[in-house]
């Protein structure tokens, strides 16, 4: 018999930040049924995180068209064109406005794409906020059974219909399992936002380099997010490529940008304060520590880690500690060190499968509505030019035509101004404040 042909398959993916896109992009090819042809075309929402063309050749994800967008923009596109999934990345407020908008959008048709969202890595605050700013779409993907357990008690916890919890894995997982190098490798994730201020991100990367002096027979790197002036998911004011200018820094020290897992592909121990990167090298098996040097508190997300073995301090580390992770609790984190790895999308595979054979989807329906948040949601929706009924308010962007080259100009001076105001403006005035 011939081989049968793979199915086409018309997949949306919507972001607003480098890691949004990173993660939107690999679960569409996760979370795709078995041999489709997939026909990726992506959506960089226009904002302060909206990811440069270096960021995204970093990603080192393809799509067969990618392009920016405003928020109106992108829901007459959907109006006009026929998707088989819609993959929303995004952060939860434009989340709900873009379920409002796809509701308005999609009024009367009999046939609509599968609406999927979910989170780009560990949730640590905020969980029922953004959790119910998600709810309204097909599936909602939880990275852990811990996280899926979660979700399901919040919206049951509000009588919200708890069916789209989908358990998955994070998308970007893989690679070797970790062998030993020479010279052995201590790499520090920095993460944009955690710790914020001066005083922490200077102790941290002291803290590192004195690492690399008590031990020139490694190799210390410390893996940054950005360059200068870019932006990712969360603001970085104080970029630690800056703190380190005026610093004499060791010879076996070096600063790194580049694709996490190929960071990954060279290292003995990860160190982090919460970044995401600690579960993708836990899933390598890799040595991982997360620092309790600023305390375990919620605001540095390191909570998330109580139970697991890693937490150590850099005295530790200087002392040559070895971390050893609870099995336990990281079976219970989506991290599939076990080798379940492939098997862990393959609910979501059958959800979408089932919903696009269905072929017809009923109209989407958010928890939150003018009803039940008549405070709340209103404000939600106008940040992204959408009314209370989700239809574009009157002087939203217009789709139809491309910005002009003075537009164009303008919209780059504003964001450069945003960024040098965020970067430089905000944190001094933000000293002044503590004289």
């Amino acid at each position: 018999m011939p081989a049968s042909t793979p199915k086409s398959l018309r997949v949306a993916v919507l972001a607003d930040s480098d890691t949004r896109w990173k993660w939107g992009s690999l679960t569409a090819n996760r979370i795709s049924p078995a041999e489709s042809d997939i026909h990726l075309d992506g959506f960089l929402l226009r904002g302060r995180a909206t990811p440069t063309a270096r960021q995204l050749e970093e990603v080192g994800v393809r799509a067969d068209s990618l392009r920016e967008v405003t928020a109106v923009e992108f829901l007459r596109e959907m109006a006009k064109e026929r998707y088989d999934v819609l993959v929303l990345a995004l952060v939860g407020g434009a989340v709900q406005a873009m379920i409002h908008g796809l509701a308005r959008a999609w009024d009367g048709r009999t046939e609509r794409p599968v609406v999927v969202t979910g989170y780009v890595g560990v949730v640590y605050e905020k969980l029922a906020d953004g959790l119910l700013l998600r709810h309204g779409a097909d599936l909602v993907l939880a990275n852990s059974r811990q996280d899926a357990d979660r979700f399901r008690a919040v919206y049951e916890g509000v009588d919200a219909d708890a069916s789209s919890v989908t358990e998955v894995a994070l998308p970007f997982l893989g690679g070797d399992g970790y062998e030993k190098h020479d010279p052995y490798t201590v790499v520090f994730a920095a993460q944009p936002s955690v710790p914020e201020s001066r005083k922490d991100r200077t102790y941290l990367l002291n803290r590192l380099i004195r690492h690399a002096r008590l031990h020139p027979d490694r190799e210390v790197l410390l893996k940054l997010r950005s360059k200068p002036g870019e932006h990712t998911t969360h603001i970085e004011e104080l970029p630690y490529q800056k703190l380190a200018q005026k610093t004499d820094l060791p010879a076996n020290f070096r600063l790194v940008y580049g694709h996490m897992g190929d960071v990954l592909d060279r290292t003995d121990l990860l160190v982090t304060i919460s970044s995401t990167a600690a579960l993708e090298s836990l899933h390598r098996r890799i040595p991982t520590v997360v620092l309790t040097d600023l305390g375990v508190r919620e605001a540095l997300g390191n909570h998330h880690f109580v139970g697991s073995g890693c937490l150590a301090s850099w005295d530790q580390l200087d002392d040559r500690h070895q971390p050893s992770p609870d099995p336990r609790w990281v079976a219970r984190q989506g991290v599939a060190a076990d080798g379940s790895y492939e098997t862990a999308f393959d609910v979501a595979r059958f959800r979408i499968t089932e919903l696009l054979e269905a072929g017809h989807l009923p109209s989407l329906a958010p928890y939150y509505t003018p009803v039940t948040a008549p405070g709340y949601l209103p404000g939600i929706l106008a940040r992204h030019h959408l009314g209370p009924d989700g239809s574009p308010l009157p002087g939203a962007p217009a789709a139809d035509r491309e910005p002009s080259p003075v537009r164009q100009i303008v919209r780059r001076a504003a964001r450069g101004a945003y960024r040098h105001g965020v970067q430089r403006v905000a944190p001094v005035i933000r000293r002044m404040g503590e004289l």
